[in-house]
C-alpha cells in the first residue's frame, strides 16, 4: 500500500509541476498580451490627446484678434460656430489658405457669440458669414460676404497679398 501511495504522490507531484509550468507560461503570455494591448491603448489615447491639445491651441491662436495689424496681412472670419454656412465658409477658407506659405497670411476667427468677436463685427458693420481682409497695418482693405469656394477665396487672398505688398 505504501508503494501505491508513493506512486500516487509522485504522479500528483508531477501533475502539480506541469500545471505550475503551464500557469507560468499562461501568465507570461497573458502578461505580454495585456502589455501589448495596454501599450496600444496608451499610444491611441496619447495620439488623441495630442490632437485635441493641438486643436485647442490652434483655436486659441485663431481667436487672438489682437494680432490684427502685427505686420502680417490678415483674414478675419466673422463667425457663428452654430451656423452651418459659417462652418462651410471656414472649411473653404482653411482649404484656400493651404495654398500659401506659413506666415504669408494669418487667419483669425471672430466668434460673434463672444464679446470681442461681436465688437469687431459691429465696428465694421458686418454679420457672420463674412471675411474681413486687413493689411499688415491692420487697416481693412476688403470684405467678402457670403459663402464661397476655396478656389475663389484663394484668388481673393492672392489679390489681397499683392495689394498689401504694393503699399
Amino acid at each position: 500500500m505504501t508503494k501505491v501511495k508513493n506512486r500516487s504522490q509522485k504522479h500528483a507531484g508531477k501533475q502539480r509541476k506541469k500545471s505550475a509550468a503551464k500557469d507560468v507560461q499562461t501568465d507570461r503570455r497573458g502578461f505580454m498580451s495585456r502589455f501589448g494591448n495596454s501599450a496600444l491603448a496608451i499610444a491611441a489615447v496619447g495620439g488623441i490627446g495630442w490632437y485635441v491639445v493641438s486643436e485647442v491651441r490652434a483655436g486659441i491662436q485663431e481667436a487672438d484678434l489682437s494680432k490684427i495689424g502685427n505686420g502680417i496681412p490678415t483674414i478675419v472670419q466673422i463667425h457663428d460656430p452654430q451656423c452651418p454656412v459659417c462652418q462651410a465658409l471656414q472649411k473653404e477658407t482653411r482649404k484656400a489658405l493651404e495654398q500659401f506659405e506659413d506666415g504669408e497670411l494669418q487667419y483669425l476667427v471672430a466668434n460673434i457669440r463672444q464679446d470681442k468677436g461681436r465688437r469687431l463685427a459691429n465696428k465694421h458693420g458686418v454679420q457672420h458669414v463674412t471675411l474681413l481682409l486687413f493689411d499688415g497695418k491692420g487697416e481693412r482693405q476688403d470684405t467678402l460676404v457670403g459663402p464661397s469656394n476655396s478656389a475663389s477665396l484663394e484668388r481673393s487672398f492672392r489679390k489681397h497679398l499683392e495689394r498689401d505688398q504694393r503699399s
